[in-house]
């Protein structure tokens, strides 16, 4: 019996750290993009929930696809079992955001 693939992404967006599961993740068709589809959220049962993973699965409620810049991502992970999908705030440490933009077409006024 074959398993789906389950990816963690972490990335980063406007000053905070997203955590999201999906099914799938690849290269777009857009330059500098990658793809994921098929975002998981934790379905829960009872009448307790998590008011973090709550404020994400809103932000992505109507989101079939969505195209991360490459220089956002921190990490994909291929996992087994899903996690809990969060949003942090960016805190001081060893990650930092590559300059804006990474690539810049030529100056026709050359």
């Amino acid at each position: 019996m074959s398993k789906e693939p389950l990816f963690k992404i972490v990335f980063m967006s406007q000053g905070q750290v997203y955590e999201v599961y999906a099914r799938s993740v690849g290269q777009g068709d857009l330059f500098g993009f990658i793809v994921i589809e098929e975002l998981v959220f934790g379905e829960r049962t009872t009448v307790v929930l998590d008011p973090s993973e709550e404020k994400i699965k809103s932000e992505f409620r109507n989101v079939r696809r969505t195209y991360l810049p490459m220089h956002s991502i921190i990490r994909i992970d291929e996992v087994d079992r899903q996690g809990t999908a969060k949003i942090s705030k960016l805190e001081g440490g060893n990650v930092a955001q590559f300059p804006l933009p990474v690539y810049t077409p030529g100056d026709g006024n050359k």
